[in-house]
């Protein structure tokens, strides 16, 4: 491809693109002064539908039936309020619109957008006004076929009411005067809205329909309510009443203490809110009785509950006295025994006042305990609390028994343990002895050419230190930190000498062993002989590893790896 027809084809690709632009531009702005259009000629249709031919119809309809002066008020309000709307609001908007054409002929479309949100909320309230005051007008143009309505419903509502009310008089035998009173204000309250429509006094029929519903409903609402009120209020919670009260003093007799629930004076109570909910039932009032009698049986209902909760922590109190006081006994028993010999102890031992002081302050927190134990007794033989808070105290002073016994028993275990140190000191005492016997056999079984300095410096340090523990396992009071100490010191200093000889004893043998092993190569080994010439000299001086290592290397000449050999045969 040439140079110049590439630069054709690269001019010819752009005009396209250009020409594609353009028209997407136009036909975008196009479509852009459509949807301007469309909106403004929305608001001319909106504008146009805000005065309908019905609220003149309906202002006709309220002229013919005018015959009060109310009435007469209400029209003329109604006419001036039409008449404001279609001869200066509407105009208003209409002058808006031209205004919004004006700036779309001259492509002002900034204006023109923010023009058209104020025409349309313009447009919007209006029309919620006139609907407004249509709806003001049918509530008289309508008011016959709406109340003629109402009036239907409550009839059957009325109806229904006086068919239950017939069909079970015996149930409403407490109000039948004043309900039947009530009947005769409906009888005249419906005459009385015959004759209002007869009139055309339409604000008048809205009152009375009104008045209509109102004792409807509150007729209804005692109908279905006053047989559940009776049967509360004069079968289930007198039953109740009477069951508990049976209950209450029966248990009283067994002993129990009840007078924290107040029941005496909540019947009575009781017996006052039923004579009240019953004389606003004779004036036909029924609010929140149903409510007030159930909270009233649940309460009593609940009763029980708190009688079985007596029942029950009267046994758990019971328990807890009988377990209390077995304990609390013997604890005190043992504490005691131990209180007495503390002195004892002390000397002993070498206890100061306070390591000895806990002693002191269990015994004080037992006679508390004791104290608090009596009290409760004392309560309950008086019947001054009751079992459920007898109870509760009772597992306090049990709470507070078992910390003390627990405090108690580390007190024992930690002055049994200084007689268990004393007595284990005295055991390890003849272990250190026989273990220091031990080496000193050993020494004496091995005949050694000469036996190491040290062996005597460390029996002289180990006998010394096995004569002090003696002297403090006799002494009065032992003090069983020093007498650990010295255990201590006298079993290291055993075990050292011990370790010593045995290791020196152990060197001997296979010094002595390697030399002979080694003596069947002198005749023929100059330097065999000489090494174990070495190693013998060490050996009559004491000096056994010094021989071992001399006796090895004469004989590794002959023998590499003799070390590994003798030790097998040492084992």
């Amino acid at each position: 491809m040439t140079r110049e027809t590439f630069l054709l084809i690269a001019v010819a690709y752009y005009m396209f693109t250009m020409i594609i632009v353009i028209v997407v531009l136009l036909l975008m702005n196009r479509r852009y002064r459509n949807n301007l259009t469309n909106e403004i000629n929305t608001l001319e249709r909106e504008k146009n539908l805000i005065i309908s031919s019905s609220i003149l119809s309906e202002l006709n309809k309220v002229e013919a039936l005018i015959n009060n002066a109310d009435l007469k008020k209400k029209y003329d309000n109604w006419q001036e309020r039409f008449i404001s709307i279609r001869d200066e609001e509407i105009p208003k908007i209409t002058d808006e619109i031209i205004v919004l054409q004006n700036d779309f002929n001259e492509r002002d479309y900034n204006k023109l957008k923010k023009g058209i949100n104020e025409a349309e909320l313009n447009i919007n309230y209006l029309k919620t006004k006139a609907d407004f005051l249509l709806e003001e007008i049918k509530e008289i143009t309508l008011s016959e076929e709406r109340n003629r309505e109402t009036i239907i419903k409550l009839k059957a509502d009325y109806r229904e009411i006086q068919n239950i009310y017939n069909s079970n008089l015996s149930d409403y035998e407490m109000i039948k005067t004043p309900i039947e009173l009530q009947f005769e204000n409906v009888d005249k309250l419906f005459s009385a809205f015959e004759v209002a429509m007869e009139n055309n006094e339409y604000l008048e029929v809205g009152r009375i329909v009104k008045a209509i519903d109102d004792v409807i409903g509150n007729l209804k609402i005692v109908i279905n309510e006053t047989k559940t009120i009776v049967n509360l209020g004069s079968v289930l919670i007198p039953k109740r009443i009477a069951d508990i009260n049976n209950v209450y003093h029966k248990m009283k007799l067994e002993g129990y203490n009840l007078e924290y629930l107040n029941i005496e004076y909540n019947i009575k109570e009781a017996d006052k809110k039923i004579q009240d909910v019953f004389s606003r039932l004779n004036v036909l009032n029924v609010v929140d009785s149903v409510f007030e009698l159930k909270t009233m049986l649940d309460y009593f209902d609940s009763l029980y509950n708190d009688f079985d909760k007596e029942r029950i922590t009267k046994k758990l109190y019971e328990e807890y006295k009988r377990s209390i006081l077995i304990k609390v006994s013997k604890l005190e028993k043992i504490n005691n025994e131990l209180f007495r010999k503390i002195d004892d102890i002390k000397y002993n031992y070498d206890l100061s006042d306070d390591e000895v002081l806990v002693i002191s302050e269990i015994k004080e927190e037992f006679n508390n305990i004791r104290a608090s134990y009596d009290h409760i007794v004392e309560m309950e033989r008086n019947k001054t609390l009751a079992y459920s808070r007898l109870e509760k105290e009772m597992e306090i002073i049990n709470n507070k028994l078992t910390k003390g016994e627990e405090k108690l028993n580390n007190a024992l275990r930690t002055l049994g343990s200084l007689k268990e140190d004393e007595l284990r000191a005295r055991d390890q005492l003849d272990e250190i002895k026989d273990i220091l016997s031990q080496a000193k056999e050993k020494v004496r079984s091995y005949k050694l050419p000469v036996i190491p300095k040290n062996y005597y410096v460390e029996l002289s340090e180990a006998t010394m230190a096995i004569n002090e523990m003696v002297k403090e396992l006799d002494k009065r009071p032992i003090s069983i930190k020093t007498l650990n100490l010295r255990v201590d010191t006298a079993r290291d200093l055993v075990l050292k000498v011990y370790n010593t000889i045995n290791e020196t004893i152990k060197t001997a043998k296979m010094a002595e062993t390697a030399i002979v092993y080694g003596n069947r190569y002198r005749v023929t080994n100059r330097e065999v002989d000489l090494g174990l010439s070495k190693a013998e000299n060490s050996f009559y001086k004491g000096n056994f590893k010094n021989s071992l290592e001399n006796a090895i290397n004469a004989i590794n000449v002959i023998e590499p790896g003799i070390h590994k050999r003798l030790l097998e045969e040492y084992k």
